[in-house]
């Protein structure tokens, strides 16, 4: 119990990080910039689009911390703690100190081994989302170890590439550098280092999604019950 309590305090924790770096987002568009200034004064300058990233980016957050009592209310779904523990810390550290505190440009492998994790995470979510469907009492037939993990890993390179066509249009749309095709100074890379961050995320989230499938596969074939701490299930 004192290990949940405090998991349920680090997530509420993270969940008010998100409104506060909103409000302060909000304000910080008003007052920056829409352009870089020229000279020594400009360097390490936000813009008007950086904040307006942040803002976007807060409000994902926000949305995603609200998804799990969401579905238990609609859905009946009830995700464990330690799945949604996992997701709110990925997303503090993706949004808050990759985005709001700059480690996207601080570190150079921030962005990879985030979408590593990204892709075991989502990788587990596809297997806890089978698994699921594969105990309906609705469904007459049991689906092979095998084919619980290729799906995992279909699932998370699905949803890693609609994550990689909203970082496009959140671009495109609002002139933010989600895809990285700019340094944080607004110089454009040229050619392939402009597809590098992109062509990277899904390097990394094959091989973290291939990762967790491979764990799932020998958990379900050898009913290790690796996974099952990380199992949604029916109310």
């Amino acid at each position: 119990m004192k290990k949940l309590f405090t998991a349920k305090r680090l997530i509420r924790f993270i969940f008010a990080v998100f409104i506060i770096s909103t409000v302060f987002v909000i304000i910080r568009i008003i007052l920056a910039p829409s352009v870089v200034p020229q000279g020594e004064d400009g360097e390490g300058v936000r813009v008007k689009a950086d904040y307006i990233l942040m803002f976007l980016q807060s409000l994902l957050g926000i949305a995603a911390m609200l998804l799990p009592r969401i579905l238990k209310q609609k859905a009946g779904l009830v995700i464990p703690t330690g799945m949604i523990l996992g997701y709110a810390v990925f997303l503090f550290c993706a949004i808050y100190l990759g985005e709001v505190r700059a480690f996207y440009y601080r570190f150079e492998n921030w962005d990879a081994i985030l979408h590593t994790f990204s892709g075991a995470a989502l990788g587990a979510l596809g297997f806890s989302f089978v698994s699921l469907l594969n105990r309906s009492e609705k469904i007459t037939f049991e689906l092979s170890p095998f084919f619980v993990a290729l799906f995992a890993f279909c699932f998370a390179l699905a949803l890693g590439t609609l994550w990689e066509l909203y970082e496009f249009g959140m671009d495109y749309l609002f002139g933010t550098n989600m895809q990285k095709f700019a340094l944080e100074t607004g110089e454009l890379f040229v050619g392939q280092e402009a597809l590098k961050d992109t062509m990277t995320d899904f390097i990394v989230d094959s091989l973290g999604a291939l990762g967790m499938s491979i764990i799932g596969y020998i958990s379900l074939r050898f009913e290790k019950g690796w996974t099952e701490k990380l199992r949604i299930k029916k109310q």
